[in-house]
């Protein structure tokens, strides 16, 4: 085991659930419960003041719930999810490869979450089934950990180790997922690889036109450049519009 103490900050609504997994986690000696909070506003304002290393996050509370959270919170540290929700939730933690906690929270499963922590290794699920159009990752895009709406993908590019991804809503950023974990997971009906470089949505596509060397260029809406066809993937593009 590493010597670091992870600061934790627990967020629930429940008193009593929040008593119950701090005392578990004060008896691990890798994590210092740095505060509580019991709805998203405070939360907002503990983990600004506190600077957590981990957040233990409830997801059903009054008002706004854990997902609004980690929508509002530029948070780089750990979400762990602790939940007693359904399978409409449980499906989401599985696409995003996200570790979570079904409550009653079991010792020896928040146990292992502070190991794998601790053994820098991700806190998933090892299986990545397929993405669905409507469904939300889980992810870091740029310095921020956000959900990112998969219908709202307009462009995915290579660039080295990780891919930059252009959305709808006027984000765009690095995330450390390759080309070709994007393209086994993405729904084969919207999205296409047009080049060893490019992934795009064909819901956003404006129009298509021939270019050099019998290769292609498509203008997709809110993206400035052209995405290059090459030759190769053309004919992939065109079956997806027969």
């Amino acid at each position: 085991m590493a010597n670091k103490k992870y600061k934790a900050l627990v967020v629930d609504d429940e008193r009593l659930a929040r008593k119950d997994l701090t005392n578990m986690l004060i008896e691990l000696n890798q994590v210092e419960v740095v505060g509580e909070a019991e709805d998203v506003p405070s939360a907002l304002k503990a983990i600004e003041e506190l600077k957590p290393d981990i957040v233990f996050l409830d997801i059903q509370m009054p008002g706004q719930s854990g997902f609004d959270l980690v929508e509002q919170v530029d948070f780089p540290g750990k979400v762990i999810f602790v939940t007693a929700y359904d399978e409409f939730a449980l499906r989401a933690f599985e696409i995003n490869a996200l570790d979570y906690l079904m409550k009653p929270v079991n010792k020896d499963r928040l146990k292992k979450s502070i190991e794998r922590i601790e053994l820098n290794e991700p806190t998933s699920i090892k299986v990545y089934p397929k993405l669905q159009y409507n469904d939300r990752l889980f992810t870091t895009l740029g310095n921020k950990v956000q959900f990112l709406k998969v219908n709202t993908i307009v462009h995915i590019q290579a660039e080295g180790d990780y891919t930059m991804v252009v959305t709808s809503e006027g984000t765009k950023g690095l995330i450390t997922k390759t080309m070709k974990e994007w393209e086994e997971r993405l729904p084969d009906n919207f999205f296409c690889r047009v080049h060893r470089n490019s992934i795009i949505n064909t819901e956003f596509i404006v129009e298509v036109e021939k270019w050099f060397n019998y290769s292609y260029q498509a203008k997709l809406k809110g993206v400035e450049e052209p995405i290059i066809i090459s030759r190769r993937y053309a004919k992939k593009l065109k079956d997806l519009f027969q």
